[in-house]
Order: structure tokens, then C-alpha cells, then sequence
């Protein structure tokens, strides 16, 4: 699977978030955090295409573009990296720095304690 860079993952994460978009739509939702201009989005998005991790709809006078990896596959895969580089394969500890971070909202640490719960009504240990 192609790596996205963090500007491509940024613009991946916006059509996972928005669904199918153009790049004014796309350029727009990026300069409300940091200023960017048009052609350079357009550009990474072209180029976004020819790796294979967007998909341009040619069919109507502005193109859209979605997504063509699950968030999921890009997650996992960016996960088992961080795991295996940075916390020497220890979920454990990866979770604890995550969780010790100060980050965690009350509603994602009842859905983290939810799964805590099946995982050990599954009988994972």
C-alpha cells in the first residue's frame, strides 16, 4: 500500500470526513487551519491521483475526487508502524501514552472503557 505523506493524508482525511469533493471544497476546509493556496491543493490532489490513493470524477465541469483507500486500511497500517517503531510492539504502552496525553474526552474514554468490556466478555486477555 502507498504511504500517504502528511499533507495527502490531510487532504485523505477531509474526503473520509466530507465524502466525494472538489478541490475548492477540499482548499477551503484546509486553510481554515494553516493558509494554502488553491493551485498547490489542486496539484497534491492530482498527484494524489496518479498514486492511487484518490479517484478524480471527470464527469460534470469540476471534478471530484474521493477517496480510494479506507481510512481504516491507512489507520491500521500507520498504527502497526508507531507500535512497532516507537513502543517496541507494546500496545499496552502505546496506550497508556495515548491515554495519559490529556486528550482523551470523557464520551471516548466510556467508548474505550465499552470496549475494555467486550474484549474481555470475549474472553481476549
Amino acid at each position: 500500500m502507498i504511504k500517504p505523506t502528511e499533507s495527502e493524508l490531510e487532504i485523505l482525511n477531509i474526503l473520509w470526513n466530507e465524502g466525494p469533493s472538489n478541490v475548492r471544497t477540499v482548499n477551503n476546509i484546509i486553510n481554515q487551519q494553516k493558509e494554502v493556496g488553491y493551485t498547490t491543493t489542486l496539484k497534491l490532489m492530482q498527484i494524489m491521483t496518479q498514486k492511487g490513493l484518490v479517484e478524480r470524477d471527470e464527469s460534470a465541469r469540476t471534478h471530484i475526487y474521493s477517496a480510494k483507500i479506507k481510512a481504516e486500511d491507512i489507520q491500521g497500517e500507520m498504527l502497526d508502524k508507531l507500535l512497532n517503531t516507537a513502543f517496541g510492539g507494546s500496545a499496552s504502552k502505546l496506550v497508556l501514552s495515548a491515554l495519559g496525553s490529556g486528550k482523551t474526552s470523557a464520551k471516548e474514554l466510556e467508548e474505550i472503557k465499552a470496549l475494555i468490556q467486550k474484549l474481555e466478555n470475549d474472553g481476549h486477555q
